[in-house]
């Protein structure tokens, strides 16, 4: 009779209640079911348990999330396998997976700098190391391109007692320095909610005088009014790599050389940066009309109602403010869309993204998107769903012998 295989017990000591840490855990999750090897063990009631449960729990492995370096001290000497899942401090020594700091900072500004400001703004938290590496990639980014970018940086609720009122009122402060119309990048979220509150006391439209865009496609930001553009973190496959290291250094093998990182998935565009810098007050209207129907077909001839011009007047207007005639732009828009349903997580035939980016048929969409990408849609999609097919190839990516499309290591 063959014999079962024991089983590894997985502490996860990670606090509850965040919902990119319960993405994470569910791909954790999908990847024990898969092996059917694992059991888990969880602190019940703690929202945000210590470290020091875990050095007498028994368990083979542990996720843990790093805050502070006494934290981190615990992390490096407990007695089993150990991998970091945050990102709120450097932790030399410790194996660490996490999303890509820096590529999250470009994405949020590229996704600005699409709508064409020239001056923009980065909201965040002083005391985060994540916070601050995005705003490094995000101003770097920014002045590349030749624009302004502004900065506010406060303490984190979690290192500083300062009230939420106190940090509300300094944020509108602020924001009464920007000249409108901008683009803001704000940490997380949860960042992007408390500038979009301080904008409404400062008299302040969101999108018209400022674009406002956050971190972690948390459902907060899709409730909020208006619905906030965010980065979504791709926490499916920060789980997927997390477990695989976690599997790794169980079996006794080397940690890798340095943190884990993988690419962020797409900036989730929604209400609040569907704006562009535009002084004209028609063509803006027909931009945001635009932005707001690119999921159907419709022409130029549809945008002549909205701006109340005629077509060559039309035409004319949009192509002087935005330097591209409005069919050009109108592909550029529904390419975009097509690109977040390429590389999102549900699974979408290309007939059907075609169809839900506005475009007549599938040839249309194939041929514009080539244009406009430089390879098929096809080819974007593998790019963007690649994962490794086994450990070993992930393990030769840490190692620099083999690098896969969306991870490297820092």
């Amino acid at each position: 009779m063959k014999s079962r295989t024991k089983q590894k017990r997985i502490v996860c000591g990670v606090p509850s209640g965040k919902t990119f840490v319960e993405r994470i855990l569910r791909s954790v999750l999908d990847y024990a079911d898969a092996r059917g090897s694992w059991s888990f063990l969880r602190v019940p009631e703690r929202l945000d348990p210590s470290l020091d449960w875990l050095r007498g729990c028994g368990a083979d492995g542990a996720f843990v999330m790093v805050s502070n370096e006494e934290e981190a001290m615990t992390a490096r000497s407990l007695p089993m396998p150990v991998v970091n899942l945050s990102s709120y401090l450097e932790i030399p020594g410790l194996p660490t997976v996490t999303v890509d700091q820096r590529e999250i900072g470009k994405m949020a500004a590229r996704h600005l700098l699409e709508r064409s400001f020239s001056r923009y703004a980065y909201y965040g938290t002083s005391d985060m190391w994540y916070s601050r590496v995005r705003r490094e990639s995000f101003v770097e980014t920014i002045e590349a391109a030749g624009g302004e970018c502004e900065v506010l940086e406060v303490p984190s609720f979690e290192q500083n007692q300062e009230g939420w009122t106190r940090q509300q009122q300094s944020l509108e402060r602020w924001l009464h320095t920007l000249r409108a119309p901008v683009g803001i990048m704000a940490s997380t979220d949860l960042r992007a909610c408390m500038a979009a509150d301080a904008c409404v006391h400062a008299g302040l439209r969101i999108p018209e005088d400022v674009a406002l865009v956050g971190v972690d496609n948390d459902p907060v930001s899709e409730l909020h009014d208006p619905p906030l553009s965010s980065v979504s973190r791709n926490d499916s496959e920060v789980g997927l790599y997390a477990a695989t290291l976690l599997d790794h250094l169980m079996a006794g093998g080397s940690p890798p050389p340095g943190p884990v990182l993988v690419a962020p998935d797409a900036v989730i565009s929604r209400l609040s940066t569907e704006s562009m810098a535009i002084d004209d007050a028609r063509i803006a209207r027909t931009v945001a009309y635009i932005h707001k129907n690119v999921h159907r077909p419709f022409g130029v001839e549809e945008l002549l109602d909205v701006a109340c011009m005629p077509r060559r007047t039309f035409e004319q207007h949009f192509l002087k403010t935005i330097g591209i005639t409005p069919y050009s732009f109108i592909n550029r828009c529904r390419v975009e869309h097509a690109t977040f349903l390429l590389a999102g997580t549900k699974p979408h035939s290309l007939t059907e993204i075609a169809s839900r980016s506005g475009f007549s048929d599938l040839r249309r969409f194939r041929l514009v998107f080539h244009r406009l990408m430089g390879m098929p849609p096809a080819v974007y999609k593998r790019q963007y769903s690649a994962v490794p097919s086994s450990k070993r190839e992930f393990f030769e990516s840490l190692t620099g012998q083999g690098r896969s499309n969306r991870m490297a290591v820092s």
